[in-house]
Parts: structure tokens; sequence; C-alpha cells
């Protein structure tokens, strides 16, 4: 018998595999490393150095909005496919291989360029993986405990996943990934006898993330189990009539209705912040990957020490009011963002080699870590509380579909803002805008959710 406090701890444990994945991958390793190469790589085609960057940045935004595409438009299916067998655990084993197959296979990227395509498409592999399978895991969290401690279980989870992206990346920092000596930050030699030159020390956090990955989910496959809550044998007529009846009533459901609109709009405007701040360093303040890798350290710290203490502010005063405050801030980052670079902060002229810059961007990415986390947990709290409490995994398979239904868009607008302003810094523009519009729509948004108005499949007056 499996106690409930193992349930637990081995659901916490899915972060701390996953965590990986954004943390060194989209983020701060691999997202930096492939916009060098891209860049690097176009330059030689014969751009210049501005229309090398920008293209590069347009072909790593649009991998992640074509992947986002694929998020939404299965996500809903697969979430009702599963509530209608109640059964969770094989779809996560499935998206689990997707994930370790994808990071694994970003060690065949060529420093040269010559596979752009390839890399591109491991990486929307496991990507894709990992968003499927996390909306599964999202659905098992009432089944961990009362509703009143879903907001504590939440933030503590993403701050044990953050630990967990923590201690990777640290790893690939003492161990691997070398400065312009040759050696690592800890004066190592790069671990496993890899190459510098040939971006091997690098290159190898793909298949480090893929087997940080399955080593770490041996907790959770052994200690959560599915709890079914609809009988039957999850055939897909079953699933898409679940999927067409849901998607009928969600206009009616007013409350959810803006929750799931407006968290569409600041998911993304997040998403596209944790995409795009390692090549924002890496372009425009001109840091080694190494550096972004100092930089994310810094920021993952935040982001599990903001998560746990998040939690408890959540549990105190409930979810909404934590979203509203962390959107506020990240907007008041994003505007710091775009106003500097090298050279000048919002037209001041700094002198040449200022290390201003460098700090106001360490204290960015402490509150987008922080800030980060702390939202990312008071969403997943704030939607249990529209939850249908019959199809767990349908109710999240909508928010998940919420989170990629526009998940072209902050891409798309980094690349085409970038493009036009011929500034990489401008890019980031946009997502205050995405930002703001999510906080409008929140104002529909009942703090208690609208469970109460839903029962036998119908919605009921208020």
């Amino acid at each position: 018998m499996i106690s409930q406090r193992k349930r637990i701890w081995g659901w916490y444990f899915f972060d701390w595999a996953s965590q990986p994945y954004h943390t060194l991958l989209v983020t701060f390793v691999f997202g930096p490393f492939f916009a060098l190469v891209a860049a690097n790589h176009f330059a030689a085609g014969g751009l210049d150095e501005l229309a090398a960057d920008a293209k590069a940045q347009t072909l790593w935004s649009w991998t992640l909005a074509l992947a986002g595409l694929v998020i939404a438009f299965g996500a809903p299916f697969l979430g009702a496919l599963a509530d209608t067998a109640g059964r969770r655990i094989p779809w996560i084993a499935v998206f689990s291989v997707m994930c370790a197959i994808g990071s694994a296979g970003l060690w065949w990227t060529d420093p040269d360029g010559t596979n752009l395509a390839i890399a591109l498409g491991f990486f929307a592999l496991g990507f894709i993986g990992v968003e499927y399978a996390l909306i599964f895991v999202n659905s098992q969290l009432p089944s961990l405990g009362p509703s009143e401690n879903a907001g504590a279980l939440s933030g503590t989870g993403f701050a044990f996943g953050y630990l967990g992206g923590l201690v990777a990346l640290a790893i690939m920092l003492i161990f691997f990934m070398t400065l312009e000596q040759g050696r690592t930050i800890a004066g190592f030699a790069p671990a496993l006898g890899l190459d510098p030159t040939r971006a091997e020390d690098q290159r190898i956090v793909g298949p480090f993330t893929a087997l940080w990955f399955v080593v770490f989910m041996v907790p959770y496959f052994w200690w959560v189990r599915d709890a079914p809550v609809r009988s039957g044998r999850g055939r897909i007529g079953d699933a898409l009539s679940n999927l067409v009846a849901t998607l009928r009533r969600l206009p009616a459901r007013r409350s959810l209705f803006a929750y799931l609109g407006g968290s569409m709009l600041y998911r993304d405007a997040l998403n596209g912040l944790y995409a795009f701040g390692g090549t924002y360093a890496v372009l425009v303040l001109n840091w080694t990957t190494t550096q972004v890798g100092v930089f994310g350290i810094v920021s993952v710290i935040a982001a599990g020490a903001f998560s746990w203490v998040g939690g408890r502010i959540d549990l105190a005063v409930g979810p909404k009011p934590v979203v509203s405050v962390t959107v506020w801030g990240l907007i008041l980052v994003c505007i710091v963002i775009v106003g500097m670079d090298r050279s000048q902060f919002y037209g001041f002229p700094l002198e040449e080699g200022s290390g201003l810059p460098d700090t106001v961007f360490y204290a960015c990415g402490v509150l987008i870590g922080g800030l980060g986390g702390t939202l990312q947990a008071a969403s997943r709290t704030l939607m249990l509380r529209h939850t249908d409490p019959a199809a767990p995994t349908e109710s999240f398979a909508l928010y998940g579909l919420s989170g990629r239904a526009t998940a072209f868009l902050a891409p798309a607008l980094i690349g085409l803002v970038t493009a036009w302003s011929g500034n990489a810094r401008f890019g980031v523009a946009p997502l205050i805008g995405l930002f703001v519009l999510g906080l409008l729509l929140l104002r529909f948004v009942q703090a208690e959710g609208d469970r109460e108005t839903w029962r036998d499949g119908e919605v009921q007056p208020q």
C-alpha cells in the first residue's frame, strides 16, 4: 500500500525530473547555444550581424510556435480520452519517452549549423512530450489532498522542481561547460573527455537532460497510481463527445472562460520571457553561454524560493491576488529590459565596459525566475478552483490548451518586432501588452472559482 505522503513526493518528482528541460534546454543552455550557432551560420552565408541575429531568433521563435500549436490542438482530445478511461499513467509514460528521445537527440546539433532543422526537430519532439505529460500530471493535483492545501502542494512542487533545475544547471557549469580557456568555472577540464572545440561541452546538455529525466521519473512511477474517476474503455468516440460537450458549456462558465483567456495571455508572455531571456543576454549584452548559465543559477534559486513562499501566501490569501501581483512585477521587468543595452540605459549613455547592464539584468533574472515560478504555481491552484471534479484531466487539458492556443503569439511578435526594429531588445516590448491584457481579463475571474456552479454536468445559476 502506497501512503499518501509517498504519492505526494512521487508527484513532486515529476517537477524535479522535467524542470531541467526548461531550465537547460529552453532558457539557459541549448536555447542560447542554438542562437549563436544559427547566427554564426547565417553570418557565414553573407548576412550582416544584425540580420543574422534576427534570422536566428526568428527560426527559434517559429519552432516554439509550431510546437505550441501541436500541443494546443492535441491536448484537449488527449485529456478527454484519458478521462473516459480514468487512466493517466500510461499517457505520461509515452510522453516521457518522447521527452527523453528529443532531449538526447540534441547531441547531434552540428556546431557549424549544417543541420539546424534536425536539431529543432529533436527539440520540438521533447518539448511536446514534456508539455503533454505535464497536463496529465497537473490533473492529479486534486487527488493529492484537500482543496484548501492545493496552493501549498502546487507551490512546493514548483519549488522542488526549480531546485532540480538548479542542481542540473550547476552540474553542467561545474563539470561540462567551459570558459574561453577550456576549463569550467570550477577549473576542471570538461568531464568525459569532451572536446570544447566541437562544442561537445554544450551539446552534452541534451543527453544529460534525457538521463536526468529518466532517472528521476522512477520515484514518480513507483509511488503515483491512477485514481480512476470514470468508468469506460477510453473509446475515441466517447473522448470526442466529452470534449465537444465541454467546449459547448465553456462560455456559460463565465469565470472559467475569463480565466482561461487571461491566463492564456499572461502565461504566453511569461513563456516568451523564459524562451528569449537567454538569447537576449547573448544577442544584446554579448554574454557567453557560460555567463548565461551562471545567470540561470541566480534565476532558478529565486524561482524555487519565491515559489515556496508564494505557495504559503497562496494558502493564506488565495491564488488570485498572488497572480495579479506577480504579473504586475513582470510588467515592470519587461519595461526595464526594453530600455537598456550595453551602451545606454533609457537614453543615458554608459561608459564603455560599464557593468550596470549586467547588474540590472541579473536583478531582472531574479524577478523573472522568482515571480515566474510563483505565477505558475498560483495559476495551477486557481485552475483547480475551476476544475470539474468528474473530469480533472479534461479540465487541465483546457488549461493546457489555453496556455498553448496562442503559443505562437509571443515568439511571433518577438520575431516580427525584432526584424522590424533591427534591435533584439525591442522584441521584448510586445510581452508588456500580453501581460496587461491578461490582467484585464483576470478582473472577471472569481477568486474562489466556479466549481460550486457545476453539478451533474450542467451549469447552475450563481
